[in-house]
């Protein structure tokens, strides 16, 4: 969804139980994530290269200022949730993108979600110990 008022893109990434919401602005490579500065909301560089790589993939690091509201799950989750939102972002911005985003799998939304814990035993998998006698 392109805004015409600013040029500014939006879009969604999801990943388990964690959204992203991104608008992404042409600019400096300022990022913000819920207000926080990036460097600060991810902490750990795995989080970082994560979230990032889609922008480095396409090498626009510094091409785009990018605002994210992310909310639930973990941080990995919500970096995860990330990049898939960059990715889905930069093909708007240039739809001859996609190849590119989508060999190293970018494009792909994670499917895996936690199981549910089933009823009459500890948790989804795991059995009460059995005894014989």
């Amino acid at each position: 969804m392109v805004t015409a008022s600013k040029n500014v893109i939006a879009a969604t990434g999801r990943r388990k139980t964690a959204v992203a919401r991104i608008h992404l602005v042409p600019g400096v490579g300022k990022l913000e994530v819920n207000g926080r500065d990036f460097e600060d909301y991810f902490t750990t560089p795995a989080m970082k290269t994560i979230a990032l790589m889609p922008l480095q993939t396409v090498d626009s690091l510094k091409k785009f200022d990018v605002k994210v509201k992310a909310h639930g799950g973990g941080l990995v989750g919500q970096a995860g949730a990330l990049s898939l939102a960059l990715a889905r972002a930069l093909i708007q911005v240039d739809p001859a993108l996609r190849t590119t985003l989508k060999k190293p799998g970018l494009l792909r939304r994670d499917p895996r979600e936690k199981e549910r814990k089933k009823s009459g035993q500890p948790g989804a998998r795991k059995r009460f110990q059995f005894s014989k006698r």
